[in-house]
């Protein structure tokens, strides 16, 4: 394996980063708001769901005890 002169691995690095397509502010906040919608309606979701199953299964641990 030949090695990189650090000179020219500078000047690489710095070409790769400049092919680099950065977000705007507007996208930035608007799927910053998108990954929070998301993770609120999946925390409610499963929120729901743990709440459906615990009242099922008090259900039929109180019908089975009785």
């Amino acid at each position: 394996m030949a090695k990189a002169n650090p000179f020219q691995f500078i000047q690489q690095v710095r070409s790769e980063v400049s092919k680099v397509v950065w977000p705007t502010r507007r996208e930035t906040l608007l799927t910053t708001a998108m990954v929070f919608t998301m993770a609120f309606f999946a925390a409610l979701f499963f929120f729901l769901v743990d709440l459906v199953i615990r009242f099922g299964l008090e259900g039929v641990l109180s019908a089975a005890s009785s």
